[in-house]
């Protein structure tokens, strides 16, 4: 998933609860899938950002020199303003587009 071009909201927004637990059956299953996706989101914004940060990195370690890199700092900052990884995880849910499965459920003799 682009997380940029996400419909997911900047800012926290009030849920009906038996709209999650519509797919699931269960708020905690439905919370707890939700959870697990915005785990995995996170550590995918995490490696982007430090791919590109790396770019300009400065591999100079005195304290005398330091260096503020405009790029670096407008990087962060667009990384700043984009949705939590638990709304993006939450939009994806709620939206079906996110694939999950009971391995307990599933099991068939």
């Amino acid at each position: 998933m682009d997380y940029r071009k996400s419909k997911a909201p900047v800012d926290t927004v009030t849920r009906n609860i038996m709209d999650l637990c519509e797919e699931t059956g269960n708020i905690y299953e439905s919370v707890a899938i939700i959870s697990k996706r915005a785990n995995q989101i996170s550590v995918e914004i995490k490696q982007d950002l430090s791919k590109k940060l790396q770019e300009f990195a400065s591999y100079n370690d005195t304290l005398e020199e330091v260096f503020e890199n405009r790029e670096q700092i407008e990087i962060s900052r667009y990384y700043e303003k984009l949705p939590k990884a638990t709304l993006l995880a939450t939009q994806e849910f709620i939206e079906g587009n996110v694939f999950w499965r009971d391995p307990s459920k599933d099991q068939t003799l």
